[in-house]
């Protein structure tokens, strides 16, 4: 039996709220796939956060990014992500295989982009031998934990405007990003000058719950017939509405996010008493990542799930979320220091 998870916000169960939320839709009939009143009242809901968008759900991360690029980029194209990038890394090959597209990862700085290194993979001129880059993707917050500020986004942004490249945001944690800057999730989106949004709700208290948003409505044809080609098009929509219609009622989201970004706070300020613990990145949302001693590894792991990140320099992940207590950080800091006497000893 495992304490608390530190695994990933991912092992968190469905908030209170939005499963009630799925307990009140199901009663009666309604209209299938997204034509009832709970799906039409969720669009609005997505206006109100978003502005003038198209908002389509889906059912996984991965569907959300591969859909939504493949809205704007064909299989002679390439996509600009980041070298540590979920859509890179730990996503199968979905943007390959179901758009055929390549993909083109620039070198980055505690999981930052920057103009520099996005130059660095476009080429001037027209080259048949060459994919043609025409979207960068862009994790917020990145896959290390770290949040663009609005300036970086704007700065990238004008990037893609200059070079004629669609800008989409993989936005799976965006409100601990959104919750980290104080912004709303547009101002942490759209006003930074994304075109597309894949945004996450499955991390933050949510069930099986994402949705592509879009600003431009001319790509909002394409997006809802790649949507149902890649089977990603629920019959019983309403049950993933439902859950946006909470998360977005009385700002549900921010309230989790922020939590979930306290804990991971305190932990790394609780951290600081033990000194073979290093900080490997800023701690900016919810995600701690450490380096620790290789020998500690096990035995934590033996009383707390969580993830080794990168074990040739033994930096692990410790992630929180919205139901993460005080007291499942210092029970977790007390193992660690534990551990920490044991190997001394």
């Amino acid at each position: 039996m495992h304490a608390r998870s530190f695994l990933s916000d991912n092992a968190a169960p469905v908030h209170d709220k939005v499963m009630e939320a799925l307990v009140n839709c199901n009663r009666g009939h309604e209209p299938a796939y997204g034509e009832d009143k709970i799906s039409q009242r969720m669009q609005h809901l997505f206006r109100e956060q978003f502005g003038t968008v198209s908002t389509f759900l889906m059912l996984t991360g991965t569907a959300a990014n591969v859909v939504a690029l493949q809205s704007v980029v064909s299989s002679v194209e390439a996509v600009i992500c980041a070298d540590s990038a979920h859509l890179h890394l730990d996503e199968c090959g979905a943007p390959e295989k179901f758009i055929g597209c390549k993909i083109l990862t620039a070198k980055t700085t505690q999981g930052k982009l920057s103009a520099e290194s996005v130059l660095a993979l476009l080429q001037d001129g027209e080259d048949v031998h060459r994919s043609k880059p025409t979207v960068l993707s862009l994790a917020q917050p990145t896959e290390w934990g770290t949040v663009y500020t609005p300036q970086e986004l704007s700065r990238l942004s004008e990037l893609c405007r200059q070079r004629g490249l669609w800008l989409h945001m993989d936005g799976a944690r965006l409100a601990n990003a959104a919750a980290a800057l104080n912004l709303t999730l547009g101002e942490a989106s759209f006003e930074c000058g994304v075109d597309l949004l894949s945004l996450g709700g499955t991390k933050n208290g949510l069930m099986g719950a994402e949705a592509i948003v879009i600003r431009d409505q001319n790509l909002a044809s394409r997006t809802a017939a790649y949507r149902k080609q890649a089977m990603q098009l629920a019959s019983k929509m309403r049950y993933v509405a439902a859950q946006f219609t909470a998360y977005f009622e009385d700002q549900l989201w921010r309230q989790l996010a922020t939590h979930a970004n306290k804990m991971a706070a305190l932990l790394a300020n609780e951290l600081k008493a033990i000194p073979e613990v290093v900080m490997a990145m800023p701690v900016e949302s919810n995600a701690v990542f450490a380096r620790i001693p290789r020998g500690w590894i096990a035995p934590l792991q033996a009383k707390f799930l969580f993830s080794v990140w990168d074990e040739k320099q033994s930096i692990v992940r410790w992630m929180t979320a919205y139901d993460t207590r005080v007291a499942d950080v210092h029970a977790f800091v007390s193992a660690i220091k534990s551990v920490s006497a044991e190997q001394r000893d």
